[in-house]
């Protein structure tokens, strides 16, 4: 409901691009966060894993929120694909590996386990410090 009474005939034609592709990406990212689920009905080839599809889909998804908020923000607000858009794109791309790394059953030896947790942690402090520096302003 706030998407569509936020978007009005008054805002300019970018913004009006900008939620359109956001939208999309949302749908990717959701699409993709469920690629196991999906690949058989949607007729695509199915992986051996679908860790890569759902990391894709965390960043698409990421990416969506940074469209869909950049479309909506005041004057005031943080630009959605500046830093909120890092924000967005970086917790949700850390945020769906560390999920893997939990819950995938990943047979990965050590040194790729550290590797990815250390990555996956990168991208929620960060995210975490982007925040931080958004809400002093």
């Amino acid at each position: 409901m706030l998407l569509i009474s936020s978007f009005t005939m008054e805002k300019p034609i970018r913004n009006r691009v900008l939620l359109v592709d956001g939208v999309i990406n949302l749908g990717l990212g959701v699409a993709l966060l469920f690629f196991d689920a999906l690949a058989s009905r949607l007729g695509v080839p199915a992986s051996d894993t679908s860790f890569y599809p759902m990391i894709l889909g965390g960043v698409l998804f990421g990416i969506g929120i940074a469209l869909v908020w950049e479309c909506l923000r005041g004057e005031e607000q943080v630009a959605g694909l500046g830093l909120g858009g890092a924000i967005a794109i970086n917790l949700c791309g850390g945020l769906v590996l560390s999920a893997w790394l939990v819950f995938g059953d990943l047979a990965l030896p050590m040194r790729g386990q550290v590797f990815l947790w250390c990555l996956a942690a990168v991208l929620v402090l960060i995210s975490l410090v982007e925040l931080g520096v958004h809400a002093r302003r």
